[in-house]
């Protein structure tokens, strides 16, 4: 997930030594650790990207991009129901979960975009729908910027696009403390880092914050230097220039990028639908697992 509130979370969660109430992990499952069957990994501009396919390979292709710190799993409940008629793509970016670091160090936006058409290339695929949540949809809706026919739909999952936290064409210095954070995650500090992102927590379960942990602690210095390049520059006249079908999804409880810009968004970008969800965090696709597929399902259907 972006930066942005989350970090005043994080600050304070890394001077803690427990977290009373929501269970914790101490070793991440042996399964986070490892690609699973349906994993290959495809290098792209000197990055292994972990890329997992599901569904019929001849069934139309959806693209689902996580956000910060997180890996391609977020989205296991959404392919569950997707993989039944899609040839559902995701993969960790570069620098995130079982991905390799940018050889080169690149984390920009533009960095990701490119490569993320690079990586279609490599897959075969022309065009796609095209799903990101946090700063995946950042990803997600620039490519639709930059190569508007190669997205037949766009889903925008609590996206990152407008300037937060003083967040805007400049980066801005990464604490200590956060840089701390990322380089040695806690069971106690993911927990409580988790009470940021999601509106209940409680409910996760304790392998789901080992692998937030696993994915952080592997990718520490990738993620830091992430945090050193992004930028959130003016996003108005680029969303402007979307043409493809939007679908706009919320969660009204997010904590990371306020519940206002969903708003904006769908008011920048021309013939969205934005759909929120109460008492759901900063990732529905995980919270509100059922509400939003079906939501995403209605979409595809009505825009085809």
């Amino acid at each position: 997930m972006v930066r942005h509130r989350l970090i005043s979370t994080l600050l304070l969660a890394a001077t803690m030594t427990a977290l009373p109430g929501v269970a914790s992990a101490e070793a991440p499952a042996a399964a986070s650790r490892s690609p699973a069957a349906a994993d290959r990994f495809v290098t792209v501009e000197g990055v292994r990207f972990r890329v997992r396919e599901e569904g019929p390979r001849s069934a139309p292709p959806i693209v689902l991009i996580h956000g910060f710190t997180f890996s391609l799993e977020s989205w296991d409940g959404w392919v569950t129901d997707l993989a039944r008629d899609h040839r559902v793509i995701r993969f960790d970016l570069a620098g995130h979960g079982l991905s390799s670091p940018d050889p080169r160090g690149q984390y920009d936006t533009a960095t990701r975009v490119r490569q993320l058409g690079k990586l279609l290339d490599r897959l075969g695929i022309a065009h796609a729908t095209i799903a990101g949540n946090s700063f995946g949809g950042l990803v997600a809706w620039n490519f639709a910027v930059a190569s508007p026919r190669r997205v037949d739909r766009l889903i925008l999952v609590d996206s990152a696009a407008y300037s937060i936290n003083g967040v805007t064409e400049k980066p801005v210095p990464v604490p200590d403390a956060m840089r701390g954070y990322l380089l040695d995650p806690k069971p106690a500090a993911v927990a409580f880092s988790a009470g940021a992102i999601f509106a209940h927590p409680e409910r996760l379960a304790p392998d789901r914050l080992a692998l937030m942990q696993t994915m952080i602690a592997r990718n520490g210095p990738a993620l830091i230097a992430h945090l050193e390049q992004f930028t959130l520059p003016e996003p108005q006249d680029r969303l402007h220039r979307i043409t493809a079908p939007t679908l706009i999804l919320w969660g009204r409880a997010d904590k990371v990028i306020p519940v206002a810009q969903a708003d904006q968004l769908a008011t920048a970008i021309r013939g969205s639908k934005l759909i929120i969800y109460d008492d759901v965090g900063h990732a529905p696709q995980e919270e509100a697992t059922a509400a939003s597929i079906a939501d995403v399902r209605s979409f595809l259907n009505d825009s085809k």
